[in-house]
């Protein structure tokens, strides 16, 4: 046996050799360490800001470095219209990639909703909760998934995507089946996509990256929200229980997904948006 000492110091002899890619060797070089390329803001995250002032708070987001924001249709876009939403996503040079709309949106003037998202260049519409009675029902998270099988389908016919965001709640047992597993099953990928929100998934009780294992190809989008250690509300980035480097280096194509920041309950909604984007900005994975 070769003593540890005398070990090393040969592989020590023969690092030089595998650097300079000796004949027979192979180079071993370490992998590059990735970067995200495009971060996103979810505005309810400076919901008071853009109350107070869309175009000036859309300005201040650029500024801070983001490229894409994601508007709440939710909130009226704050008391813009559409045509004003563009003016001022051109004017800032941000990006809309999609947009938070009332389930209930699905059931009436989808054909009008599907116009404006494409005038507003929206890639995805995207739900974030149910009405309460999928809290209780089974049978009513069956029909709304029915729902978003038809609107995807009209979705689809104009290049736009419609997809689920989830919530904690939608990781609570009913009748022993966890709501959101029910939901992916029935609908349909090829119509419907989701919205990942990994703080949300945490505080649900739920595993994101699993989630990711399991349904890598129907997450196009990501909702980046930490958690505090009490595990019941969201927290400044890197400050919590979630490994964001571990988590972003699971996530395949993850250049290809749309990630937004949302720190939801924050003192000083500006402050943290900013300190939010740099510590994405330079975090490697």
């Amino acid at each position: 046996m070769v003593p540890r000492r005398e070990f090393l110091r040969r592989l020590g002899g023969a690092l030089p050799v595998l650097a300079a890619g000796g004949a027979g060797v192979v180079a071993w070089h370490p992998a590059p360490a990735r970067r995200l390329t495009r971060i996103g803001l979810q505005l309810y995250a400076v919901r008071d800001a853009m109350r107070r002032d869309p175009e000036g708070t859309l300005a201040a987001v650029r500024g801070m470095g983001y490229a894409d924001v994601e508007l709440l249709w939710t909130f009226g876009n704050f008391g813009r219209a559409p045509r004003q939403v563009l003016a001022a996503l051109r004017d800032t040079g941000l990006r809309a990639p999609s947009a938070h709309i009332a389930p209930e949106t699905l059931l009436a003037g989808w054909s009008r909703s599907l116009e404006i998202a494409v005038m507003l260049r929206h890639e995805y519409l995207i739900v974030p909760s149910l009405p309460e009675e999928t809290r209780q029902s089974l049978d009513a998270w069956r029909l709304w998934a029915d729902r978003f099988n038809r609107a995807g389908e009209a979705a689809r016919k104009v290049d736009v995507w419609l997809a689920f965001h989830n919530e904690p709640s939608h990781q609570a047992p009913i009748d022993g089946v966890v709501p959101y597993d029910l939901f992916i099953e029935r609908t349909q990928s090829r119509y419907v996509k989701l919205q990942l929100d990994v703080g949300n998934m945490v505080m649900g009780g739920g595993d994101p990256e699993a989630y990711v294992r399991q349904h890598a190809s129907r997450y196009a989008s990501y909702h980046l929200k930490d958690v505090a250690r009490d595990g019941m509300r969201d927290t400044a980035l890197g400050t919590g229980r979630i490994d964001f480097r571990r988590l972003l280096a699971s996530i395949p194509d993850v250049h290809r997904a749309r990630c937004f920041v949302e720190q939801e309950g924050a003192e000083d909604s500006m402050a943290s948006a900013r300190a939010n984007y740099a510590y994405l900005s330079r975090l490697e994975f």
